[in-house]
């Protein structure tokens, strides 16, 4: 899924405690989103796996709210990324399960990544800034 205009997906992290969960979560997920879970499953085998005691400012994580820029129409949006139970986009709490979800965890502030949706369609986010939940 790395489109020609940036061939490389930027390094991710994760906590152990959210790649346990997310794992669980794409497995369980697999039939009903198959090309969501894929991409997560492969987010989460590529990430760099860190303690969960470890203090990470600056890095995507669940519960983290997250201001990221559409580098194609240039707007920008803040989200808190969610479990799926909690998802309430009205609320901007996006789901893991969603591809925006899949593509910014692990993701740190000023990295871009590339992804194809479901649709075919290929987006560019930059993370921006991300404030940790309390």
């Amino acid at each position: 899924m790395v489109s020609h205009l940036q061939p490389e997906l930027p390094p991710i992290s994760l906590r152990m405690c959210d790649a346990d969960r997310l794992r669980n979560i794409a497995e369980a997920a697999s039939e009903k989103y198959p090309q969501t879970t894929d991409f997560l499953a492969r987010e989460i085998e590529r990430a760099e796996i860190l303690p969960d005691a470890r203090l990470l400012p600056g890095l995507v994580t669940m519960d983290s709210e997250v201001t990221f820029r559409d580098d194609i129409s240039m707007q920008e949006r803040a989200v808190t990324l969610v479990y799926p139970e909690a998802a309430d986009v009205d609320a901007g709490r996006i789901s893991i399960l969603t591809p925006i979800g899949a593509a910014l965890i692990g993701l740190s502030v000023g990295q871009t990544i590339e992804f194809q949706t479901p649709g075919g369609r290929w987006r560019s986010l930059t993370v921006l800034r991300v404030q940790q939940s309390r």
